[in-house]
């Protein structure tokens, strides 16, 4: 009772700021107990009335003798629509725009109500920007149309810089002008305004064509049904005129989809206690629609929560509250924030000047540091050009050292191709005969001891590589060492040079041996060719060795392996001998 009568208050209050009332209000009060079906007691209201009012809201003026005679006894039971359309008979003609709107006069009576339904709970009403916002884009879906969003924010910023709201008749006015409804004609703004005032005011929440099947006829006819949070009505048609009966909802209610039988599509059935009743919707989805919302309504009544758009006001409203609660609250704080800041600023003026003296002591520092930085830096680059000087020395020695190196590299390069030569040499006398096998190993032992001298001269090469990189100091005595090798290198290149001679020796032995192995093959051809002629063709078979013979790289051994052991403890003698 507490919501309907701040509604009701709030229809009263333009109706009575309208009027020039005597101290009785007579006229209002006698109308206000017709529509709202409250026995008028004339007598009461005399009564109340004195001479010392003292003005409409005292102890005798006019509202305490309202809520204590009217609204108090009001039951719910009367028209809210007539409710409202009589407060507004009152006081449009006075504050109603004379100028020309896009919208009728019913229009803009819906208009007023549903304002009053939105409006703040505080005097003079006032409807807030969001609620604002709330209705315009409620009418722009209602119309079809798309939401200007942009549009909107640049109203709401120059709304809020003059004022907090809007009164009804500018809201009026606003909707009338067609700011918001740009390229809609009368009709759909109207059927917007109506389809908002049936779901805000009127708390319908669906409505439409269905066919419904009779109780005791069972035959179909098409209503008009319009569903309200606790009752769904049908009507002859959508003018409301002619209603032909209702379905009471509550929490025992339930909906349920049906298979389509006797030609009709799209059943679904509602069952009540007492009744159920079989409807047909025009389409599948106008069905789910309906089905739908009639078990949301019969969810909400089950919870005992108020109507969906009652609600979502209702939780707007707190919202605001909170956010009105919230920036009280930051005010506040920034309020001591300020004062805070106040005595901060005093406390950093102190330290400033604090800051202030220190910084002149730094500042004095700093240039002590810098003079000393700058001499630091001096000796500095002294002690840099000094390294300069020396490292550059360093490197023309490395270079020194690098080119002495080449040069000795290239040295060992030659040698190393003239072993390659010898190794050829060698290796075309590896298929000589038993003659020809002294001067073969005398050919390998040279090799060998040429062999053991390269590796000895590569050793002394590592060792060269290994000198390059000591320091400074030890470059002197590396120096004499390399010198000393170098001597080494050239007796090595002597005696090199003294197998040279000794390996031609032995080619001009194999040489002559070989020329007597020919003389000896010729000698064998004629005597065996004298042979053939008197003796006839006979083969002549040469004896072999008994031993086995041994296998080398380059195919069988011209000599035994008993043979190879007395030559190898000859070789060593003779090396001990030399050593």
């Amino acid at each position: 009772m507490v919501g309907l009568k701040e509604e009701l208050l709030k229809s009263i209050w333009h109706a009575f700021t309208a009027l020039d009332l005597d101290r009785s209000g007579k006229v209002l009060s006698h109308n206000l107990c017709t529509v709202l079906n409250v026995p008028h007691d004339p007598v009461a209201l005399e009564e109340h009335f004195r001479d010392d009012d003292e003005g409409p809201v005292s102890n005798q003026g006019y509202m305490p003798y309202l809520n204590k005679f009217i609204l108090e006894k009001v039951q719910g039971n009367f028209d809210k629509v007539e409710f409202n359309r009589m407060c507004w008979t009152l006081c449009a003609k006075k504050n109603l725009s004379r100028s020309p709107l896009l919208i009728s006069d019913e229009d803009a009576f819906k208009v007023w109500v549903i304002f009053n339904f939105l409006s703040e709970d505080k005097y003079p009403l006032i409807i807030v920007p969001e609620e604002i916002e709330y209705l315009l884009k409620k009418l722009t879906e209602a119309m079809g149309a798309g939401w200007q969003q942009e549009q909107f924010d640049h109203y709401k910023i120059a709304l809020n810089t003059s004022r907090e709201g809007l009164s009804a008749w500018e809201l009026i006015d606003l909707i009338g002008s067609g700011q918001f409804s740009k390229g809609m004609d009368r009709q759909t703004v109207s059927m917007a305004i109506n389809e908002v005032f049936n779901e805000l005011i009127l708390d319908v929440l669906k409505q439409g064509y269905m066919l419904k099947k009779g109780h005791k006829r069972k035959n179909w006819t098409e209503r008009w049904f319009v569903l309200k949070p606790n009752i769904i009505s049908y009507y002859v048609s959508e003018d409301l005129k002619d209603k032909k009966g209702d379905i009471i909802l509550d929490g025992n209610c339930c909906v349920e989809a049906l298979p389509d039988k006797d030609g009709k599509k799209c059943l679904f059935l509602i069952k009540c206690l007492d009744k159920s009743f079989e409807i047909s919707a025009s389409d599948k989805k106008k069905k789910q629609e309906w089905i739908q919302a009639i078990q949301t309504t019969v969810n909400l009544l089950r919870a005992g929560s108020p109507p969906p758009h009652k609600e979502a006001r209702q939780k707007r409203k707190e919202l605001r509250q909170k956010l009105l609660a919230e920036q009280e609250e930051l005010e506040r704080q920034m309020k001591e924030l300020q004062t805070a800041n106040e005595n901060k600023q005093k406390e950093l003026e102190t330290v400033r000047k604090q800051l202030e003296a220190a910084a002149a002591r730094a500042a004095e520092e700093e240039k002590k540091r810098l003079q000393t930085q700058v001499e630091l830096q001096d000796r500095f680059s002294l002690e840099l050009e000094r390294e300069k000087m020396v490292r550059q020395k360093m490197e023309e020695q490395v270079a020194q050292k690098s080119s002495e190196l080449e040069q000795y590299l290239q040295r060992v390069r030659e040698l190393e191709e003239m072993y390659k030569q010898l190794q050829e040499a060698l290796e075309d006398e590896k298929q000589a005969r038993q003659d020809e096998e002294t001067v073969r190993k005398l050919q390998a032992r040279l090799l060998e001891e040429e062999s053991a001298k390269r590796a000895e001269l590569e050793k002394w090469h590592l060792q060269q590589q290994q000198t390059i990189q000591m320091t400074e100091a030890e470059k002197q005595e590396l120096e004499n060492q390399r010198m000393i090798k170098e001597q080494a290198l050239q007796v090595a290149m002597q005696q090199l040079e003294q197998l040279e001679l000794e390996r031609k020796e032995a080619l001009e032995q194999y040489e002559e041996v070989k020329k007597k192995l020919e003389t000896a093959a010729n000698n064998t051809k004629s005597w065996k060719d004298k042979v053939a002629h008197h003796e006839g063709l006979i083969r002549l078979i040469e004896p072999g060795s008994k031993n086995p013979h041994l296998i080398t790289n380059w195919g069988p051994a011209a000599f035994t392996e008993a043979e190879l052991e007395q030559r190898q403890k000859s070789w060593k003698g003779k090396k001990t001998t030399s050593e």
